[in-house]
């Protein structure tokens, strides 16, 4: 389980962005986190770096955003999470994470969040073709057996027009239901 927050501190929220085309505006999801007194750090899989603005990221957050591991004796630039958030999780995360591979520092992250106890939801972002997959069906009961919320998660063009309407409050909504 997570330590209590410190009394002189925010929870502490770590973000995980996967590379999706919605991931550019993760400062949503952020912005609201920290309006609802969260501390955030984001920790994007490699990918997920080429759709992001890191700078405006590290700005908004007063944080690094971690992507990649650090060598032993590096001071861990984030404090531990209280909470994660995988926003948007795609299908290759959301698989691998189920099946408990740990290729890239936030699947570890994800994997140890089970071990630990840190309360964890994702919002998966994909197209209906892989959402039709049967691995990915499989892989969501099996993070819903480990006691991670899932979101909605309607697929990419599912809107009006095939417009994307991705609900980045819809992770805090599942973090305060995890409370009741």
């Amino acid at each position: 389980m997570t330590e209590p927050t410190a009394p002189d501190r925010n929870p502490f929220l770590y973000v995980v962005v996967c590379a999706a085309g919605v991931a550019g505006d993760v400062g949503k999801l952020i912005t609201a986190a920290q309006e609802a007194h969260w501390d955030v750090g984001v920790v994007a899989t490699p990918l997920a770096l080429r759709f992001i603005d890191p700078e405006a990221v590290e700005s908004q957050t007063g944080h690094p955003i971690r992507s990649a591991w650090r060598m032993p004796g590096d001071p861990r630039p984030l404090p531990p999470a209280d909470a994660i958030a995988v926003a948007p999780a795609t299908f290759n995360t959301i698989n691998k994470w189920a099946a408990g591979i740990s290729d890239t520092l936030a699947l570890g992250i994800l994997c140890e969040a089970y071990g630990t106890g840190v309360p964890t939801v994702a919002l998966p972002c994909l197209n209906a073709a892989q959402a039709a997959h049967p691995a990915y069906r499989q892989s969501l009961e099996r993070l819903r057996g480990m006691g991670v919320r899932i979101g909605s998660g309607a697929p990419l063009g599912s809107g009006p027009g095939g417009a994307v309407r991705f609900r980045w409050e819809e992770a805090l909504e599942l973090l305060a239901g995890e409370a009741e």
